[in-house]
């Protein structure tokens, strides 16, 4: 187990359509760093949009200052040695490389999945359809681009992988870059809602099955 005072931050940063899984796997990996007595925290990208971006809208240069705004508490973060996740859309990759060259300790972590499997399968709202039917404009993937990474660090399928499959590749790539000493996944069932994401939240307090 690392200890708090010699703990170097680093910065893990889901990219991925809506609905892809980010947040799903980003509330599993804050759980394990826990488990690892690693200081974290959570950027999910619509609670921000909720607080630190509150009035920002969704042109290419509203969503570019969301991104940057994220990647300026997620510098300051890593550099007080927090292993610190975010899970925001991210759509454009200029945007991401700006971050990732601002804060050095970073692994960008692909998290694919197509349109037509979100809007048939994880689309409890409808947005997609909606989007798809011109009620709502600049929609990520539909209307508005989505660059996916070309050197991402790690591409985690959610279209063939259980959310527990990605998070493995997610720890074994931590492993291999040398932020943990153990890729063995360390919290099983059902877990506590870190109340950092947007996910559902159970009667119980858990965080709910999507998917």
């Amino acid at each position: 187990m690392t200890r708090h005072s010699e703990q170097k931050g680093f910065t893990v940063w889901f990219t991925g359509l809506s609905g892809a899984g980010k947040s799903t796997i980003a509330e599993m990996l804050y759980h394990e760093f826990q488990a690892r007595g690693l200081r974290t925290e959570i950027l999910d990208g619509d609670v921000v949009r909720q607080t630190l971006s509150k009035g920002l809208g969704f042109s290419k240069e509203d969503r570019d200052m969301n991104i940057m705004r994220i990647g300026f508490v997620a510098d300051l973060l890593t550099r007080n040695g927090v292993a610190t996740i975010c899970c925001p859309i991210s759509p454009y990759r200029e945007a991401r490389a700006a971050v990732r060259a601002q804060i050095g300790a970073f692994v960008e972590v692909y998290v694919y999945a197509t349109v037509d499997e979100i809007k048939d399968h994880r689309d409890p709202k409808g947005l997609y359809k909606k989007a798809l039917a011109g009620e709502i404009t600049h929609f990520t993937g539909v209307d508005d681009p989505y660059e996916a990474p070309e050197h991402p660090e790690l591409v985690v399928d959610t279209l063939v992988e259980s959310p527990q499959e990605s998070l493995r590749d997610v720890l074994e790539k931590l492993k291999e870059l040398g932020y943990i000493d153990d890729a063995s996944a360390l919290i099983e069932g059902d877990r506590v809602h870190s109340g950092l994401t947007d996910l559902r939240l159970t009667e119980s307090g858990h965080v709910a099955k999507e998917h």
